[in-house]
């Protein structure tokens, strides 16, 4: 039966703003989910008959998705949003997404690779990329029959950067726009892909009338990936013949010109103070205290286990730290919340694992009866990440690299007291937040230690000071208008 045109905008992503669990006796239960998509999505309002597209995570998620057929879930389980959940094959979606999505562009755009031994593209992984294709098509299959004549369609992020142009060919009457959440590699790192692959990613996003990212440093990336790999012609601010300096502004390719754009994610200001206020944080913000103890210090970050978060060399830093300035041994506490991610594939249990023996190890070197050194927490909570953000003397976040880093912008949000912001170079929020931050190559262990001492040292006014500053900053495109912001574009 097909599927009656209805929508006038359409979003696309991997997750959706719900997600199911199966019972024994075959019952659903849904869990919504948050994040800036859902806020900003509640923007447009019910009547605007907007329509999410997304994947079948699970199995109970594959369950819901069949019951549904080609309609929509229960509008009961998504907060009364239009979402179509796509039950894309097991064995399909898992080498899409872990294969090469999460394997492959993942780590190039976040320079992830031990290049002596990895990447290598063989014939396991062009039987992944023909699943992604496969993965991809069935998105642009999906939007193509939901979206009326000339509907506007957000495709977001790495996992589908194909579908611009697959549903350029399927509909070439819409209004097509891409989002990338993550940083975009220069174009040397980029060409580790085989060529054709290199190739088919930029002219699947090339595909859209306009392709968007969180900093005017991954949009440049990307365009010069654009030139290097496929001889475009890159349009910048003020030069019209495209031979100037200045942000990149637009590409041409094969009679086809792509705009491009810069929304930076802001944190969700009214949510995270009222959120954060909220009993279940009061208790874990006891707790919490309890945990560190009176008259003490605290540095806080708050991360999933994810390779680019850097934590490893954080703990290093903290260690150093100790050992180098013991004055502070005793005087504070390292909260550090690593919270599982991917533990599906095997590099990352090895990380999470290596992170929680190098906690183990500075306790056992440093800790005294009365005083744990690192408390380490590493089931995911939410409440108890609000709460560290409140009482935060400290907060470090120093990434590899990162596309945005929201935990860079939320803590200031929250914090009581004002905290210092230790802040990697890499992350996208530096744009924003570097003046009042404190700086660090996330390679250098000595230099993140030289700041962790610095912002340990910094007095209550400057702090506090330094982080109204950040919350101004950081709230400055909050979910909803940075999603509404991108649809006005389009």
């Amino acid at each position: 039966m097909a599927v009656p045109r209805t929508a006038p905008i359409l979003v696309a992503s991997n997750r959706g703003p719900v997600s199911y669990a199966l019972g024994e006796d075959g019952s659903l239960t849904a869990r919504r989910g948050g994040g800036g998509l859902v806020s900003g999505l509640s923007a447009i309002g019910p009547d605007a008959n907007a329509v999410w597209v997304c994947a079948a995570l699970g199995e109970g998620d594959r369950e819901a998705a069949r019951r549904a057929g080609d309609s929509h879930l229960n509008p009961g389980d998504t907060g009364g949003q239009q979402v179509r959940m796509l039950d894309i094959a097991p064995d399909v979606f898992a080498a899409a997404y872990n294969g090469v999505a999460n394997s492959v562009l993942w780590f190039v755009h976040h320079l992830l690779y031990q290049t002596p031994v990895e990447p290598v593209f063989d014939a396991e992984f062009a039987e992944q990329w023909a699943a992604y294709e496969s993965y991809n098509a069935a998105f642009a299959d999906a939007l193509a029959q939901e979206a009326v004549d000339e509907a506007v369609v957000l495709v977001q992020d790495y996992h589908l950067a194909l579908v611009p142009a697959m549903l350029r060919e399927r509909r070439p009457d819409l209004r097509i726009g891409h989002f990338s959440h993550t940083p975009w590699a220069p174009p040397d790192y980029y060409r580790l892909l085989p060529d054709d692959v290199a190739a088919a990613v930029l002219r699947g996003i090339l595909g859209g009338d306009r392709a968007a990212f969180l900093t005017e440093r991954w949009a440049n990336a990307f365009a010069d990936c654009c030139a290097a790999v496929l001889g475009a012609e890159v349009i910048r601010d003020g030069d019209g013949d495209g031979d100037g300096g200045g942000m990149a502004t637009a590409v041409r390719f094969e009679g086809r010109e792509t705009r491009l754009g810069v929304h930076g994610l802001g944190a969700d200001a009214d949510f995270l103070r009222e959120r954060s206020r909220q009993a279940d944080v009061e208790e874990r913000l006891s707790a919490l205290r309890a945990q560190i103890g009176p008259d003490r210090k605290s540095i806080v970050r708050v991360d999933r286990t994810e390779l680019s978060k850097n934590i490893v060399r954080g703990l290093l830093a903290y260690r150093r730290l100790l050992e180098t300035r013991p004055e502070w041994r005793e005087r504070v506490v390292h909260v550090a919340f690593a919270y599982p991610s991917r533990q599906d594939l095997a590099v990352y249990r090895d990380y999470t694992e290596r992170v929680r023996r190098i906690a183990d190890e500075i306790n056992e070197e440093y800790g005294t009866e009365g005083w744990t050194p690192v408390a380490l927490h590493v089931k995911d909570d939410f409440a108890r990440s609000l709460a560290a953000y409140r009482l935060a003397d400290v907060a470090l976040v120093n990434p590899i690299r990162d596309g945005m880093n929201l935990v860079a912008k939320e803590v200031p949000v929250v914090s009581e007291r004002g905290c210092a912001l230790v802040l990697s170079r890499e992350a996208g929020a530096y744009a924003e937040l570097g003046e009042d931050a404190l700086v660090v190559n996330p390679y250098d262990v000595e230099g993140t230690v030289r700041a962790l001492h610095e912002a340990l040292r910094m007095s209550d006014g400057e702090r506090a000071d330094r982080t109204k500053r950040l919350a101004a900053a950081a709230t400055a495109l909050p979910p909803q208008a940075w999603f509404l912001a991108q649809l006005r574009a389009l």
